[in-house]
């Protein structure tokens, strides 16, 4: 895109149209590599955190923490298993078949779930965060 603006010059620009984008709807889908595990989220995305801990480093986690009652495991309840280290409070849960940790129970929210926001659906399009 081509900035026609001279120098110094302002240009009032017009607010963006409302969108229907997937970060804005009211529920997400999402899940593991191998579809074993599913889940749905009720909720729009508000905030997302990119911790700099060792196993979220490793695992590339991106968090997006939601209420208990916002989540809803869909389908892979007995594929899930879990991982915990340290204090062993978060419950580091991954697919048993696959391996992708798409949620888990963090220790700094034990009342919610941290949804890895690369397992829901349409994360991998390049405009999934676009306002």
């Amino acid at each position: 895109m081509t900035d026609l603006t001279k120098p110094g010059e302002t240009v009032e620009r017009m607010p963006s149209p409302p969108t229907q984008d997937k970060k804005h709807r009211a529920s997400l889908d999402g899940g593991c590599h191998c579809g074993a595990v599913r889940f749905r989220v009720s909720s729009a995305v508000r905030r997302i955190d990119d911790c700099n801990c060792s196993i979220c480093t490793k695992k590339a986690f991106l968090h997006w923490i939601v209420a208990k009652s916002e989540f809803e495991l869909l389908s892979g309840a007995g594929s899930l298993s879990d991982y915990r280290f340290g204090t062993g409070i978060a419950q580091h849960t991954f697919c048993s078949r696959c391996g992708v940790h798409p949620f888990y129970t963090p220790r700094s929210h034990p009342d919610g779930v941290s949804v890895n926001l690369r397992c829901v659906d349409g994360s991998e399009e390049p405009d999934f965060l676009s306002e």
